[in-house]
């Protein structure tokens, strides 16, 4: 076993879209002498930055953040790149006799970063992909939920491709995903962990002025700006917000429909969220961020 006074000291703060972290992450950095490490799959891509709700330029000059715009929007960033790079990362802060704080709402990324779980060593399967490929994102989300409906809650029913490794994992494993990812022993780091999180009307708020605020800001015209030079690629099509505005665009639906549904995907992106991180027995739940301002 690990000595626990020999751990690298870190701070984890989680919680679902909307609640605050970024805000209550650049205050607790400047009170603990920390920098930050974002811990969100979309905000490593540059030009993501309006539909992600990406820390402004004010907000990373106030304090140092890694892991933002790393990636073009048409390269795969997958989880086992990030948590390479997070550790280096999180080496050379501690090095610095700063402390890391790891912010964000993507629960693997906690989950095989800080509590040492490791990637399912389940070889891709061409001939199953091809044959799961023919089904649409509602049917491999309901055949997902029929086998592991943990997994499922946890993965949006349009993002093909994320189920249709799901399912190839549990599929050749015969096991549920929480399973196959298991963790080494003990983490490698010393976690202190907090949870932001709000009263679900008022979360539910929250997330519906944000994204008028996103559409107000020019949300339309960023996700237009991405579709005229990657066009419809994966990671545009398959991200909460540009997914929803390209519909408009494409013109499919007007932009209040668009809007309405946006404000009803993230929601459910948020109910996921909570799920994931209800697992984790270690957060401290309810630290809003005006309770650093007393």
């Amino acid at each position: 076993m690990i000595n626990s006074d020999k751990r690298k000291k870190v701070i984890a703060v989680v919680g679902p879209t909307a609640s605050g972290k970024t805000a209550f992450a650049i205050n607790l950095a400047l009170k603990v002498n920390g920098e930050i490490i974002s811990a969100d799959s979309r905000l490593v891509y540059k030009g993501f930055d309006i539909g992600t709700a990406k820390p402004s330029k004010a907000e990373t000059d106030i304090v140092k953040h890694y892991m933002i715009d790393i990636a073009e929007p048409d390269f795969d960033y997958t989880a086992g790149l990030y948590v390479q790079k997070a550790k280096e990362i999180i080496d050379n802060i501690l090095s610095e006799g700063k402390i890391p704080v790891i912010a964000g709402g993507t629960g693997l990324y906690f989950n095989l970063l800080l509590n040492n779980y490791v990637m399912p060593k389940v070889a891709p399967d061409k001939v199953l992909r091809e044959k799961l490929n023919n089904y649409s994102s509602q049917e491999l989300h309901k055949m997902l939920y029929e086998r592991d409906s943990v997994s499922a809650e946890q993965i949006y029913a349009n993002d093909k491709k994320k189920l249709i490794r799901a399912l190839e994992i549990v599929i050749k494993s015969g096991k549920p995903l929480n399973e196959v990812r298991s963790t080494k022993g003990e983490s490698l780091y010393d976690v202190e962990w907090l949870g932001l999180n709000y009263p679900r009307e008022i979360l539910y708020q929250r997330i519906n002025d944000r994204v008028d605020l996103m559409i107000k800001n020019g949300l339309v015209e960023e996700t237009k700006g991405l579709l005229d030079k990657f066009g419809h690629i994966y990671n545009i099509v398959n991200t909460i917000g540009y997914r929803e505005i390209t519909k408009y665009l494409d013109g499919e639906c007007t932009l209040q429909e668009a809007a309405d549904k946006l404000k009803q995907n993230t929601r459910n992106y948020a109910k996921r969220q909570l799920t994931w991180f209800r697992r984790n027995p270690d957060i401290k739940w309810n630290f809003y961020p005006e309770k650093l301002k007393k």
